[in-house]
């Protein structure tokens, strides 16, 4: 990605070197099974960060960053800067303001909206307080134990969670939350894939946009955030986790659904195509 001359944003939040609150024993191996399940956020990150058991304050910690440290934190800041040029005039278009979201960057935990975070639960987006958070060293998981190398990859991460943002401003997360209230767990499980797929249909648009209007991408970039897609399918993670697959515990979507939908924004760049609610997915 040609990402070094970007705009910076403004709408980073620097935690890092700072604890949240410690969650007490009682997770364990349980609370780290279900991340994995859930990584690429957008369910209610409460639902599996609430833990069993107490918690406590954690003390704050200085930790120097190191250069690739940094270099990713600049990465990060260039890329919700590009999203924000993209969905800002969007939203012009559809006659509403696009609020930008805060980029939390956190090491180890932190607290939010949603309830305690820890860095095991990769990234994710809080409606509560309209923010996105993550822990840089997931960029590591996602190339060696995810295998989803590169820099779009890293970015596809980004996109995504800002897709759910953008879910939040056009109200289509308080339809999700009251429709998923009314349904049995198979048909909540449903409903939350499609959500999760429109946010990769989102992040499409915003890679598509990207790459007319400001050139950012290069060859093989595309296909980093098929892989990437791929990676973490529910399908690809259950096999991974368990040996087999259950798809009506699926709550992302299959890699074929995932890939499908990151293309389809990808290759019209257009909003009104990722309408995930209606037919087939």
């Amino acid at each position: 990605m040609r990402w070094q001359k970007g705009r910076r944003s403004q709408n980073i939040e620097d935690r890092r070197g700072r604890s949240g609150r410690k969650a007490l024993a009682g997770g364990g191996i349980g609370m780290i099974a279900l991340a994995v399940v859930a990584m690429f956020l957008g369910v209610d990150p409460s639902t599996v960060m609430k833990v069993g058991g107490g918690l406590i304050s954690g003390g704050e910690q200085t930790q120097p960053q190191s250069a690739a440290q940094t270099e990713q934190s600049e990465f990060v800041s260039v890329i919700l800067a590009d999203t924000e040029d993209t969905w800002r005039p969007i939203f012009k278009q559809m006659g509403r303001d696009y609020r930008e979201p805060k980029l939390v960057l956190f090491s180890g935990s932190t607290d939010s909206a949603c309830g305690y975070a820890s860095s095991a639960m990769g990234p994710f987006y809080c409606p509560g307080d309209q923010k996105v958070y993550i822990d840089l060293n997931f960029y590591s998981e996602l190339q060696n134990k995810f295998g989803a190398p590169g820099d779009f990859a890293q970015a596809y991460v980004v996109a995504h969670e800002v897709g759910h943002h953008v879910q939040t401003l056009l109200g289509i997360s308080e339809q999700v939350q009251r429709a998923k209230k009314n349904a049995t767990k198979v048909q909540a499980n449903e409903i939350q894939v499609r959500m999760e797929l429109q946010a990769d249909c989102l992040s499409g648009v915003w890679a598509n946009h990207a790459h007319r209007s400001r050139s950012l991408l290069e060859q093989g970039d595309i296909e980093e955030g098929l892989q990437a897609a791929a990676a973490i399918g529910d399908d690809t993670l259950q096999r991974k986790a368990q040996g087999y697959v259950v798809p009506e515990s699926f709550t992302h979507g299959s890699a074929r659904q995932r890939q499908t939908w990151f293309f389809r924004g990808l290759e019209s760049g257009d909003i009104n195509q990722c309408d995930t609610f209606s037919g087939q997915i």
